[in-house]
């Protein structure tokens, strides 16, 4: 699914990175929500970003691969997966409008990636025994499928987001909901003391595939609370596989 991309050797040629990898099959659930039940979230100096005049939530499961601290591997940390909930916000920098997210919650299998983007950018990171799976058919032909799971065990619980695609992925039309979903490159986060920290998120643009089903089994209310508990029991209004590709993250600025 994921196309060949080049693994930088040497993030120092990119000023300012802090991590780099590659994020592959990036699973999209994006629910529609009022303003009123995500405002909380929305850090000081951003404002909520909207398609259509919607405003989303997002449950995304992605693998990270290759992934790279400051430029170097760590063992037993290069290849892992991830979960997380996400809104999406935006911030005008000059003549620049910077559309970015907020991770409400993210989850990951090693505890030290955890207690890293804790301590470095405040996220709201947890560590939880996570899986993957992806099986296809008839490789990248016009007819191929691919199946695609993510699970992560919540006591003794596994849960799980399931998704199946047909065909190859395209890129996403300019103006369109699948961009703006996929293409944000700014993060934002709330700190301790209620100011905000900006970070870059370097990509090129992905292709996407639109699900033809998909399937979210989480206990919504023991990881997210009950505000996003009956959000995620709804169905979501769409649902994406997007290739993913090489990543990187730049170190933080503070804002506000």
């Amino acid at each position: 699914m994921a196309r060949t991309v080049r693994v930088p050797h040497d993030d120092t040629k990119r000023r300012g990175v802090f991590l780099s990898a590659r994020w592959l099959h990036v699973a999209m659930l994006n629910w529609r929500v009022g303003a009123e039940r995500i405002a909380p979230h929305v850090p000081r100096g951003t404002e909520l970003d909207d398609f259509g005049g919607h405003h989303y939530v997002s449950v995304v499961g992605l693998l990270f691969d290759h992934t790279r601290l400051l430029g170097l591997p760590i063992p037993g940390h290069r290849r892992f997966e991830e979960l997380n909930l996400r809104i999406y916000v935006r911030r005008r920098e000059g003549d620049e409008l910077r559309r970015g997210v907020v991770f409400i919650k993210e989850l990951v299998p090693r505890w030290a990636v955890a207690r890293v983007a804790r301590w470095f950018y405040n996220e709201n990171y947890d560590s939880l025994p996570m899986r993957h799976g992806l099986q296809s058919e008839n490789g990248n032909s016009p007819d191929a499928t691919h199946r695609l799971f993510y699970e992560w065990r919540v006591g003794t619980r596994w849960n799980s987001l399931r998704m199946v695609v047909h065909g190859s992925p395209t890129p996403s039309a300019t103006g369109s909901h699948e961009e703006f979903i996929t293409e944000h490159y700014w993060g934002y986060t709330r700190q301790r003391d209620g100011g905000t920290i900006e970070y870059r998120v370097e990509h090129p643009r992905w292709n996407v595939s639109p699900a033809h089903s998909f399937a979210l089994d989480c206990d919504a209310e023991r990881l997210y609370g009950s505000e996003w508990a009956e959000v995620l029991a709804r169905t979501p209004d769409s649902a994406l596989l997007a290739d993913g590709s090489e990543v990187w993250v730049y170190r933080p600025r503070r804002i506000a």
